[in-house]
C-alpha cells in the first residue's frame, strides 16, 4: 500500500512540476544558465518531458525507464542548480533565493534520484 501512495505522490510531483512549466514560464527564465541556448524551448521542453515521464511512472511496464529518465534528467538539471548557487540572492517572482535555498536544492536532488532509482530497481510492483 505504501508503494502505491509514495509511487501516486512521485509521478504526480512530475505531472504538476511539468505542467508548472507551461504556466509560470517566465520563474524558469531566472535559473537557466545563460550559457545554454533556446531557453524558452527547453523550458517547454523539459516540461513535456517531466509530465511524460510522469506518467510513464505509474505503469509497471515503462516504470523502470520513466525512473532511468527522471534519474538522467535530474542529473542534466545539475547545472541549473549550480548556477542558483552561484546568482544567489535572487528574486524568482515573488520568492527571494537565498543562498540557503539554493544550496539545500541539492540534497534534494539527491533525494530525488534514489527515489527514482528505488523505482527503477522495484518496477514491478502494481499500482
Amino acid at each position: 500500500m505504501r508503494y502505491k501512495i509514495f509511487l501516486w505522490i512521485y509521478a504526480s510531483f512530475y505531472i504538476l512540476a511539468g505542467i508548472n512549466h507551461f504556466i509560470s514560464t517566465s520563474g524558469y527564465f531566472a535559473i537557466m544558465p545563460e550559457w545554454l541556448p533556446a531557453h524558452e524551448f527547453l523550458i517547454y521542453l523539459s516540461g513535456v518531458i517531466e509530465v511524460i515521464l510522469g506518467v510513464l511512472l505509474l505503469f509497471p511496464k515503462t516504470r523502470k525507464l520513466a525512473a532511468l529518465g527522471i534519474i538522467l534528467m535530474l542529473l542534466a538539471f545539475m547545472p541549473a542548480h549550480i548556477y542558483m548557487i552561484q546568482k544567489a540572492p535572487f528574486l524568482l517572482g515573488k520568492i527571494s533565493v537565498t543562498p540557503f535555498i539554493a544550496w539545500i536544492r541539492i540534497p534534494f536532488q539527491v533525494l530525488f534520484i534514489g527515489w527514482a532509482y528505488y523505482y527503477f530497481k522495484n518496477k514491478d510492483e502494481p499500482i
